[in-house]
């Protein structure tokens, strides 16, 4: 008898990806509700009172816990000790007890309850957190915000447990294989969440020509129950191949406290997790104001009510047009034939063309910035198979540092400049946020990867969880930081399209600086301690 050469799920190209997909789609719908109000920030001023202190301070809060709690260290724990698959659906699970919270919060149903009196009356000085300067509320928070902060904290317990957690699921199903581009495939797939949302949150809130911010939340509350049983889905695989390969989720051998102490000693850990912190810091908080700094800097005007470029439908055109960018440029890299490969890569080139047109027809912000992931979609499995056949991740970290700083100061100096000039002010805004997008796509696709080859496999969870609750303080920091930046730099001003977003963004531009000091650093430190970070990923046939 012929012996069967596939023996696993694993062994099974098809069964792999189709893992990866299920984690990248509850990925997808975390991402779109994690910036699920950013793209209606000037609402949520005009309707509930947030001024950029407040929002702020809320859009920080979704790290709070894991920072101050060490949840995310527990989180880590708990992967290690009870495996991937009981992780995800637990992280999907609180995620959306979060979500739901976080939807009432901001309802209309909350406003004149005894609970919004509630909210207004405590949490207005928290001891130990207010004299370490570190409290996630403040006197004069809105009650709103308050409890959406709350709401937001669990969404980020389980939202950072669910990161950690697809990270190690992808180096169980990809370990020895092509796991560079498995990890910047999901992120790619998983970051049109923030396209989608930045074109489906105002969509919503705006529905039927009555402002209703509630509404955008509770699309993404639906979202997170998509994402919950996408876990399940996955839970039930990942099963399925324990049983085949005869591994237990659970260690055989206990955590323990001193396994930490193995991976702080290590001083290419520690270089990789600054990285983190500096590189996501200038990105992630970024995106919480990006559709308002676009607001203040682009000359935008409303097209006429009856045209359609003010109609809803132009949105779902928009969208499906987007997707078409999206999918033809990330196929396009998986093409043998060169007719089929450059075929997909031109229709995508034609549809992001087009989408960017409909983009300025349209003179609205939020489409414009959800052209930020598609460069990154096409650009990410590139970049993955690069790495996994050839190496050079820290390299790649070097130049991702460098398109960094260009944009943000680019935004910060050059952008303004072409203020009254309605063409090339979105051109240059295009232009840069494309780039961005690309640059971001270095990150996952070097990065991640590149941590398993610094710490035991006993421990990679944990290994994780530290680089995420490290970076997970800039996270909770920087969102702060702009908001507050931003109303001390901009003193009386009440209109959120009047903003002078100068500051904030070079304060992000010099996150990039310190990122790219410490690229140089790893790769002095890699070529030292023979790391091999510079190496390929893939080590067998």
């Amino acid at each position: 008898m012929t012996q069967t050469i596939q023996k696993t799920l694993r062994d099974s190209a098809g069964m792999r990806w189709t893992a990866l997909l299920l984690l990248a789609m509850a990925m997808f719908c975390s991402y779109i509700f994690m910036d699920i109000l950013s793209p209606i920030k000037d609402l949520m001023q005009e309707t509930r009172g947030w001024d950029s202190t407040a929002f702020g301070t809320m859009q920080g809060s979704e790290v709070f816990l894991n920072v101050f709690v060490f949840f995310l260290i527990f989180a880590g724990i708990i992967l290690d000790k009870m495996g991937v698959r009981f992780t995800a659906v637990l992280s999907a699970a609180v995620m959306l007890i979060g979500a739901c919270v976080k939807w009432y919060a901001v309802s209309e149903s909350f406003m004149g309850t005894g609970l919004e009196s509630w909210f207004n009356n405590n949490l207005n000085y928290i001891p130990i957190f207010d004299e370490l300067g570190v409290s996630p509320f403040y006197e004069g928070m809105p009650a709103s915000a308050k409890f959406a902060a709350c709401g937001f904290m669990i969404f980020g317990c389980g939202c950072e447990m669910a990161g950690i957690t697809v990270s190690r699921g992808i180096v169980k199903w990809f370990k020895g294989r092509e796991m560079a581009l498995a990890m910047g495939s999901e992120m790619a797939l998983a970051r049109l969440g923030v396209a989608t949302c930045m074109i489906f949150s105002p969509f919503f809130a705006r529905l039927g020509g009555e402002v209703s911010v509630s509404r955008s939340v509770a699309f993404g509350v639906v979202l997170m129950c998509i994402a919950l049983m996408m876990t399940i889905v996955y839970f039930f695989m990942d099963q399925k191949l324990d049983a085949q390969t005869g591994e237990a989720e659970e260690k055989d051998d206990p955590f323990k406290i001193s396994d930490l102490g193995k991976i702080l000693t290590d001083a290419g850990f520690w270089i990789v997790a600054l990285l983190c912190v500096l590189y996501y810091s200038a990105i992630f908080p970024f995106q919480k104001y990006a559709v308002n700094m676009l607001q203040c800097n682009l000359t935008l005007t409303t097209p006429d009510a009856d045209s359609f470029w003010a109609s809803s439908s132009v949105t779902i055109v928009q969208y499906v047009i987007m997707l078409i960018v999206a999918a033809a440029g990330f196929a396009s890299n998986f093409q043998k034939k060169a007719n089929m490969k450059y075929g997909l890569l031109g229709l995508s080139i034609v549809a992001l063309i087009t989408y960017c047109y409909m983009g300025y027809m349209r003179q609205s912000a939020e489409s414009i910035f959800a052209v930020f992931p598609l460069l990154a979609v096409l650009i990410t499995p590139i970049l993955g198979s690069y790495l996994d056949h050839h190496g050079k991740a820290a390299s790649m970290l070097v130049l991702g540092s460098i398109l960094l700083i260009a944009c943000h100061l680019t935004f910060a100096f050059v952008l303004p400049m072409f203020k009254g000039n309605a063409v090339g002010g979105i051109i240059i805004a295009y232009a840069t946020i494309l780039v961005l997008g690309a640059s971001f796509s270095l990150v996952p696709a070097s990065l991640w990867p590149s941590v398993p080859k610094l710490v035991d496999a006993k421990v990679i969870g944990s290994a994780y969880a530290l680089i995420f609750w490290i970076q997970n303080i800039g996270l909770w920091l920087f969102p702060l930081l702009i908001g507050k930046v931003l109303d001390q730099t901009n003193p009386g001003v009440t209109d959120p399209t009047q903003f002078n977003y100068t500051a904030p963004l070079v304060m992000l531009a010099s996150l990039g600086v310190a990122a790219l000091v410490l690229g140089f650093v790893l790769k002095i430190v890699d070529r030292k301690k023979g790391l091999g970070l510079e190496l390929p990923n893939i080590t067998e046939k």
